[in-house]
């Protein structure tokens, strides 16, 4: 018979076990450089899972009150509430008539709806969302309006409806204006850059760029530099190597935002540099939950993955870029799709500029400020929700119903829009409808 150990020495084992166990999520809890994956409480969405580490993003460095959250949510997604034009503000919770319904959702907080280390709650996109969520301040909405009869609460968010933070582009005005346009309009092209002009426009910027200083006797000059965009506008050498004022073989990687604020701003806000935003080493393919391309695994993404640090070649960047490193259904399907024969007969000569549809041209749309025009670098803004890409992106080419019947076929994602929709979202017919029955006063509408 085998021997039995004597209670005793269970328990020496057990207590020397414990406080090893102890002593070591101390040093690990202490350490600013020791990785903090024991001390998470369950997965990470892959909207956030690059900075896991960081707690302290979120947290605050002692694991703070819920205001320390919410500011952490503001200070990264703030921008992008401003530019949504909320129609749930704060303020509308604030207000004393709306007490009541703080009860059930405390709406004056993000994380009352998005919860972290839940990945059950992921509705898709990396978001996490009770989809019950808007039956606690409008569980009457089907006597209000007969045409949301029959419909569930976690129907409300489908494409073609509603959206929490902005409804702009399914306000019922909105619908009714767009109500009665061709699939495809002519001519449909996005809007030419102008981000030499706006440049030039900045003399302090301007006389940056035309510095007088020269790189080091014996430097060649790059290859394929003459032809470029910042070669043509008088861009020196030091304008990027010698901006301290001392020649530097490798610029520091947020170096281009010197010239291209607005750009650099909406690249440390997407998924490609929020990790640069942290104070984090860049992201590699190697960190996303998206199929991407082995041999790509491990590449640096800064501004000079995409666009070269010599050769700027926007159309590159537009399409070699993303294929270079996504491997996953929809990019592939992107070569085998209409828009990519667009693509094609843009760059032969056959279709006039900005005819072409890129991975660019949706998940990184122009956008107007003024007389400004330049791409959004944050390719993550107009997919949580991907409703939000219709008028950025859609409604440059296509009628709004049709960008939302396309938006909510599952397979015509997947396909790259190769295609008609195979299903249609009534929400344009429900808002004419209820424009005649009030036209008419035929109620209840």
């Amino acid at each position: 018979m085998g021997s039995k150990k004597h209670p005793s020495a269970l328990w020496a084992i057990w207590l020397f076990g414990s406080v090893g166990l102890a002593i070591w999520l101390s040093l690990q809890l202490v350490d600013e450089d020791a990785a903090k994956t024991a001390f998470i409480p369950g997965p990470m969405t892959h909207g956030h899972h690059q900075i896991e580490m960081q707690c302290s993003v979120c947290h605050g460095p002692g694991f703070d009150s819920e205001t320390v959250l919410q500011n952490a949510c503001i200070d990264c997604h703030g921008e992008q509430l401003e530019d949504a034009q909320d129609s749930h503000p704060k303020s509308k919770f604030t207000d004393p008539r709306n007490a009541d319904r703080l009860a059930n959702v405390d709406a004056r907080l993000c994380v009352s709806c998005h919860v972290e280390h839940r990945p059950e709650l992921d509705v898709g996109l990396g978001v996490t969302l009770p989809m019950d969520m808007c039956g606690h301040c409008h569980e009457g909405i089907a006597e209000d309006r007969p045409s949301h009869e029959g419909m569930g609460f976690d129907t409300c968010a489908n494409a073609g409806c509603h959206n929490f933070h902005d409804n702009r582009a399914l306000y019922e005005d909105f619908l009714l204006a767009h109500s009665d346009e061709p699939w495809l309009k002519p001519p449909a092209r996005q809007p030419p850059r102008n981000l030499l002009a706006r440049q030039m426009k900045d003399d302090a910027l301007l006389a940056l760029m035309r510095g007088e200083g020269k790189a080091p006797e014996g430097t060649p000059t790059p290859e394929h530099w003459e032809g470029t965009a910042h070669a043509q506008a008088g861009v020196t050498c030091t304008a990027c190597h010698g901006a301290a004022g001392e020649w530097v073989d490798s610029p520091e990687v947020l170096q281009c935002a010197t010239c291209h604020k607005p750009e650099s701003e909406g690249f440390l806000q997407g998924r490609h540099g929020m990790r640069l935003a942290q104070g984090l080493a860049p992201m590699t393919p190697s960190q996303s939950v998206l199929n991407m391309h082995v041999e790509a695994s491990h590449r640096e993404l800064t501004c000079i993955s995409c666009h070269g640090a010599h050769d700027f070649d926007t159309q590159s960047a537009a399409v070699d870029s993303c294929i270079g490193c996504h491997n996953d259904e929809h990019s592939n399907e992107y070569l085998r799709s209409p828009h990519h024969d667009l693509w094609k007969k843009e760059k032969r000569g056959e279709l006039p500029p900005g005819s072409g549809v890129t991975c660019a041209s949706c998940h990184m749309p122009r956008e107007e400020h003024r007389d400004d025009i330049f791409v959004q670098h944050n390719q993550s803004l107009t997919m949580r929700p991907v409703e939000k890409m219709v008028r950025p992106v859609c409604l440059q080419c296509h009628s709004l119903a049709f960008s939302l019947d396309a938006l909510a076929d599952p397979h015509l994602l997947e396909n790259n829009f190769n295609g008609k929709p195979e299903h249609h979202v009534p929400s344009i017919d429900m808002a004419v409808d209820r424009d005649e029955a009030r036209d008419k006063k035929i109620g209840p509408y």
